[in-house]
């Protein structure tokens, strides 16, 4: 098939950037507890991580399932039973981790499949509009990443020399979406847009330019910001030796400090998070708890 799911559009058989063929293939399915608080609450959000991903960044903590098609190829029966499961069990919400190399199998899946929590599509934000829009109706809270404001890095740490317009035209759409945020009686999320941003060591200038294209984006929106500060080096990161350090302390307090300057709402990360305990556990048996 001629692939049109993200922005490398490949035109050519599924076997592209994001390392999956014309299969579904997961890595993992389970409450996830260590969302946001707004999407994991006390039950946990039910996660399912797509093997595979088009963007293939250097310091990925994932990169077990998304440099490679590990994982469990399942059916489309078999993921609509293991959903209702985590239903079953109370999760807050339907957490799909790095679907945008099948969000056209996600809008047609979706047509077909109705559950009673909140779809959270939980992207690196290198999406694509028309993809996205297919999801009208369908998804109703976008936890996107906005990892970079500058494309020297995109192109250095993710392959993708056009990120930075590509994610900002596609938070927008999610927006146009989703709209703003709204909660339930616990103030757990049940609609709207929740933007991430992880924070590199040595890359502080990146972070404050993130900051300032969100304050334009969040003027007159409800729509919250996630400052992260978990970055642990992960992988092969020989040619980048300011990727072989965490984060230091006083990085992340003049993001925040920036990001208060700006007004702006949302979450922030203990130094805690910085640690591989938190990286999720991944086998062919999908549903280990965290």
């Amino acid at each position: 098939m001629r692939c049109e799911y993200c922005p490398r559009h490949c035109k050519n058989r599924r076997h592209g950037r994001c390392g999956v063929e014309d299969k579904l293939i997961v890595g993992r399915i389970a409450p996830h507890y260590w969302e946001e608080p707004v999407i994991s609450g006390e039950k946990g959000s039910g996660a399912v991580f797509f093997s595979g991903c088009a963007l293939n960044c250097v310091f990925c903590q994932n990169k077990k399932i998304s440099a490679s098609a590990y994982g469990k190829i399942i059916s489309e029966n078999e993921l609509d039973q293991r959903i209702k499961s985590l239903i079953e069990k109370g999760v807050h919400n339907i957490n799909f981790v790095t679907p945008s190399h099948y969000s056209l199998f996600l809008a047609d899946f979706l047509q077909k499949h109705n559950y009673s929590v909140p779809i959270v599509y939980n992207t690196s934000g290198y999406d694509d509009c028309v993809a996205l829009e297919k999801l009208r109706g369908k998804v109703q809270i976008f936890l996107p990443d906005m990892k970079y404001s500058d494309n020297a890095l995109a192109k250095k740490y993710s392959s993708a020399a056009d990120y930075v317009s590509v994610a900002k035209k596609a938070i927008e759409k999610m927006y146009s979406l989703a709209g703003d945020c709204e909660y339930d009686e616990n103030g757990i999320l049940k609609k709207g847009v929740v933007v991430r941003h992880l924070m590199l060591p040595d890359n502080l200038e990146n972070t404050l330019g993130v900051i300032d294209w969100f304050e334009k984006f969040s003027r007159g929106k409800k729509v919250l910001f996630s400052l992260m500060r978990q970055y642990t080096p992960c992988g092969d990161l020989k040619k980048f030796p300011e990727l072989q350090q965490k984060l230091s302390g006083g990085e992340y307090e003049k993001a925040v400090d920036y990001l208060y300057l700006n007004g702006i709402d949302g979450f922030l990360q203990e130094a805690e998070s910085s640690s591989e305990i938190f990286i999720p556990e991944f086998n062919t048996n999908l549903d280990t708890e965290d």
